[in-house]
């Protein structure tokens, strides 16, 4: 189903477009994010509390895992959203759009709940790959799907937006995929198990306790870094074709992080590697031990040389920095120079419990694309319930965090959207908030393209 509508800045946006986020206007600020493109995902089935709870979000309130697109044209909105399969246990890395904003890919961690479906455990495996067509944004269409390996954790597109990187955690193996993407159409998926590639463990558990989260491709298009969260360290692959297939091979040293590395980024210039090491022990059997409580980091990886032999170069951990607790959303200014995390703090737990939090935080920090440095400027507050993923615009003017739902009795200021910050740049830089973006129920990533 598409529904889609054109607004001016002072029009009602979704009374007619967005039922499920209630009656709000479009705030003025929107006009001014530089992107022509935004586009969100959100996952019907979950409320923030169903992490402790286990159950799923009755099927009375009408909530639909759905694709939202925001186009910005000279002071005009248009807004229209898809039904897409998606999954919020993902990482918040299953929504990518490419640079010119036509298309959307979207990997589904779990499948859509059956009929009668009423908690987590009634969840399918996912195991779809999604390409949306948004060359017409007014009316996003499902343009080509592709199967996978099940429990999908994140996806990166090719700089020449020919191919998708997508990492999965099946029972038995963890896979990198590459998936090739031409004239509208999936090609053959080519399957890599990360255990023939080294990546190896001895644990007692699925997969010898090998757990795969992030992969991102370098800026060259010659390189992916995979996250191996549960071992707290960071892959590196190089490659390659020979005779019309692609090869992975080891690129240098895998190197260590703090732990729980949930996702990372490559510098616009490939020097380095960032990662948001959210530090959860992901051994303990309840959420409240599960969940940390003292600040999470950031680590940073000074990359070999590209032209290094894959078997000498190596990767070098140069610099760390401290961020707020729950951080798992990590996004980069394209000059460099920013860099912000999203942190959920408590806002996952169920209202009334000792560890519940209204608030959660966006950290936003410096970073120097020459030596590597890192700097906290500061965390900066806001309202809601597991914020998760978030984005710069193109000019990083603004920063965009996602919001999966608001508190109970909160109004549309504090419901489901975006909320948007304007970046004050200057010798320490610092974010204003300027308000949210109401959207459907779920929101846990967001994208922007020209």
């Amino acid at each position: 189903m598409k529904i889609t509508k054109t607004f001016t800045l002072s029009a009602m946006l979704l009374a007619a477009v967005m039922p499920q986020a209630g009656a709000a206007s479009l705030p003025d600020f929107v006009g001014g994010i530089s992107a022509g493109t935004i586009a969100a995902i959100s996952d019907g089935e979950f409320f923030g509390s169903t992490y402790g709870t286990g159950q799923l979000t009755p099927r009375s309130a009408g909530f639909r895992d759905v694709l939202t697109v925001l186009s910005i044209e000279d002071g005009r909105v248009a807004a229209s959203e898809v039904a897409v399969s998606n999954s919020v246990t993902a990482a918040p890395e299953i929504l990518q759009l490419t640079p010119d904003g036509r298309t959307a890919f979207v990997a589904e961690r779990l499948g859509e709940r059956p009929e009668s479906g009423e908690t987590i455990r009634d969840l399918p495996p996912g195991r779809r790959l999604f390409a949306v067509d948004l060359s017409d944004k007014s009316a996003p269409r499902v343009a080509a799907t592709v199967e996978i390996e099940a429990f999908p954790e994140a996806l990166s597109i090719s700089p020449d937006g020919m191919r998708i990187a997508v990492v999965s955690n099946t029972p038995e193996a963890s896979f990198v995929q590459i998936v090739p993407y031409r004239d509208g159409s999936f090609g053959e998926v080519m399957r890599f198990d990360l255990a023939d590639l080294g990546i190896a463990g001895t644990a007692p558990r699925p997969r010898g306790g090998v757990t795969a989260t992030n992969v991102h491709w370098h800026p060259s298009g010659s390189f992916l870094a995979v996250n191996i969260n549960s071992q707290n360290r960071i892959a590196f692959f190089e490659v390659t074709e020979a005779d019309g297939a692609v090869v992975l091979a080891p690129w240098g040293n895998v190197v260590e992080t703090a732990r729980d590395p949930m996702v990372g980024r490559f510098t616009p210039d490939g020097r380095f590697y960032i990662t948001s090491d959210w530090g959860r022990d992901l051994q303990a059997p309840t959420l409240e031990g599960r969940i940390p409580q003292t600040p999470s980091g950031i680590s940073v990886i000074r990359l070999a040389d590209t032209a290094a032999d894959g078997e000498t170069a190596r990767h070098e951990r140069v610099a760390t920095a401290t961020t707020d607790r729950s951080a798992e959303g990590l996004a980069m200014s394209r000059d460099g120079r920013l860099v912000a995390t999203v942190n959920m703090r408590d806002t996952a737990f169920p209202p009334g419990t000792p560890r519940f939090q209204r608030e959660a935080t966006v950290t936003l920090l410096t970073f120097d694309p020459q030596t590597g440095a890192i700097e906290k400027m500061g965390d900066y507050p806001f309202e809601g319930v597991l914020p998760e993923g978030g984005t710069f615009d193109l000019t990083g003017d603004h920063f965009l965090a996602t919001v999966f739902h608001g508190h109970e009795s909160a109004g549309a200021e504090t419901g489901p959207g975006l909320e948007v910050f304007r970046v004050v740049k200057g010798e320490r830089p610092s974010l204003e908030r300027l308000g949210r973006i109401p959207l459907p129920h779920g929101v846990h990533h967001v994208d922007v393209a020209r």
